[in-house]
């Protein structure tokens, strides 16, 4: 059977001329099968992370791996790594003489392989209309736990190679030719907690690529595969022809920023903390050039470094694709591989933008959102009107426990923010930039874990001060009602969101234990491997406030007194930060403007 280089597109075979119509028609056709994908992943998995916080891919792809389409609903940091992990699928099957057959399904999670990270489990369908391969069937999800050395897959930052993330899987078939492999399917029951779960979600994911393969079949059927090719290259050069004219429009030169992840605050070796990324822009007609050359060296024996393929390059184009494809200023471009065609991506081997196998990378959204938020500090100077100020990072815990035998898994994640931008506040308490998981409703958790939380509120008077103020972060606390485990996976401890223009810079988050027994409350780092807590400990996590943009005392006193009465900003902060006298719940105008006036 045919792997992609064989395919009717590798063969160079002319597509015919396509009007905008039919285009449009099969571009709508296909969106809507990634999206049924999509609802079925999400209605047929067990899991909370996919089921509520929807951290799932779903997609079509081309037989040379080409982002057809992709569904709406899922998230940035799952979509955007699927044609790599394709490809890492091809390479894999490649290096062994594998090749695809009709009826296959194959599961692939390695880092070094195309995938964002081993938790992200990458199902793929082979999609036949006789002996042909007309392409791919793709979804992406996290799992719960993949039989690492402590329970959960995320907090495992004690991690000291690729091997102690949890299972790896290489381009391995669950179904060959239509007939289950049961011993793959047996040694993920007997190698990873809670089993029924991620091995559910896992079907789940099956059920839907195998939706999807026969969505597109009927789509080729009805319309024929040249028509349906030439539609998706048609939208591919539409796509790419935008993001060549928004590259254009910016002067041609070169761009830089830093920024700073805590990495491993605890850690006596100063080579795993106060880290820096670097990124530079070089912007050359129509093309750019987005080089992390200076971004400090990997991390060998801790998950904090990033996949180049699957994790840096998605943060990139994700950020590229909102700054300068804003849909709320323009017209709709359809995501798929057109967007990328201009970009290229330079990372030095063996730094943290592109580790060297075995290097761990199971934490690799931390540094992963930096990147994403220093390449707009980059792009701030020339593009002010189109990003926002340092973003707040999330924090992701893990908390697990046994009832018998039995263990129960949970992932919860703390929202950051997003930064101030022009005309408008950073928005609150949102999984920021790539990763964009929805909340997960209390009565889920309390309802399925030995788990309570007792306070989820926004920060007060913490965001930065600008003409438009930094976003607020969340705080939560959560309660274990038995003995239990957790650790956690975070950012943003000791570096605080930048300013932009004037503004002030947001704030730090925090990480704190409140034991049981009325003891002192502990401050723990933004990176803690499996801990121990007995029943009714709390552990409280406090993601960063985005940066404020522009002049804080340029803000409308409006909008300041607005803050004052919902909690947000104190009169005290009205006064130091904007120059805002509140007295009696209204803005004293003679005070404030003697105060603005003295303070400028």
């Amino acid at each position: 059977m045919p792997m992609p280089n064989d395919s009717l597109l590798a063969r160079g075979v002319t597509l015919p001329q396509i009007d905008l119509v039919t285009a449009q028609v099969v571009a709508g056709a296909l969106e809507n099968i990634a999206l049924e994908m999509g609802h079925k992943l999400a209605r047929m998995s067990y899991s909370s992370i996919i089921r509520e916080s929807e951290d799932f891919g779903a997609a079509l792809l081309d037989s040379m791996c080409r982002q057809l389409c992709e569904c709406p609903i899922s998230t940035p940091l799952q979509l955007g790594p699927i044609p790599g992990y394709m490809r890492g699928i091809v390479r894999a099957m490649e290096e062994v003489g594998d090749e695809f057959l009709p009826g296959d399904v194959i599961m692939h999670n390695h880092a070094y392989y195309g995938a964002s990270h081993g938790p992200d489990i990458g199902i793929g369908v082979p999609i036949f209309i006789g002996d042909e391969l007309i392409g791919f069937s793709f979804t992406t999800a996290h799992h719960l736990d993949l039989g690492a050395l402590t329970p959960g897959s995320c907090g495992i930052v004690d991690a000291v190679d690729a091997y102690a993330e949890g299972l790896q899987f290489k381009a391995i078939k669950l179904y060959e030719g239509g007939r289950r492999n049961e011993q793959v399917w047996r040694i993920l029951r007997q190698n990873i907690r809670s089993a029924d779960m991620v091995v559910g979600d896992i079907e789940a994911q099956v059920a839907a690529c195998r939706l999807g393969a026969e969505r597109y079949t009927e789509l080729v059927k009805q319309y024929g595969l040249e028509t349906v090719l030439a539609s998706s290259e048609s939208l591919m050069r539409y796509s790419e022809r935008m993001m060549r004219q928004a590259i254009a429009a910016i002067p041609d030169g070169t761009y830089a920023a830093e920024d700073h992840i805590d990495g491993f605050l605890d850690d006596p070796n100063p080579r795993r903390k106060d880290l820096r990324i670097a990124v530079s822009v070089t912007v050359a007609g129509d093309e750019m050039t987005i080089d992390l050359t200076g971004t400090s060296p990997q991390v060998d024996d801790r998950p904090i470094n990033m996949p180049l393929i699957g994790t840096v390059d998605i943060a990139l184009y994700v950020t590229l694709r909102s700054v300068l494809l804003d849909s709320a200023l323009m017209e709709y471009v359809p995501q798929n591989d057109g967007l990328i065609r201009p970009i290229s991506i330079v990372a030095p081997r063996g730094c943290l933008a592109n580790p060297i196998y075995p290097a761990p990378v199971i934490a690799r959204f931390c540094p992963g959102n930096i990147v994403a938020s220093t390449l707009m500090k980059a792009l701030a100077p020339v593009l002010p009107k189109r990003i926002s100020a340092g973003v707040g990072n999330l924090k992701v815990a893990a908390y697990s426990g046994l009832i018998g035998e039995n263990y129960w898994v949970y992932m919860d994640i703390t929202e950051g923010s997003y930064g101030g931008r022009y005309g408008r506040d950073g928005m609150d308490a949102v999984d920021t930039l790539f990763a964009n998981t929805r909340n997960n409703p209390i009565e889920d958790i309390e309802s399925h874990y030995p788990l309570q939380v007792t306070r989820y509120e926004l920060i007060e008077d913490k965001a930065g001060p600008g003409r438009w103020r930094g976003g607020l972060g969340s705080i939560r606390d959560i309660r274990f009602l038995s003995d239990g485990r957790g650790s956690l996976e975070g950012e943003g401890n000791k570096y605080a969101p930048w300013g932009f223009d004037g503004g002030l810079p947001g704030t730090p988050g925090a990480v704190t234990l409140l034991p049981a027994d009325g003891g002192a409350p502990v401050e723990l780092p933004s990176k803690f491997p499996s801990y121990k807590f007995a029943a009714g400990d709390v552990l409280r996590t406090v993601s960063p406030c985005g940066g404020g943009y522009g002049d804080p005392l340029e803000r409308d006193t409006a909008r300041v007194l607005s803050d004052v009465i919902d909690g947000f900003v104190s009169v005290a902060s009205a006064a130091a930060h904007y120059g805002v006298v509140i007295r009696d719940g209204a803005v004293d105008e003679v005070a404030t403007a003697a105060l603005r006036a003295q303070r400028r």
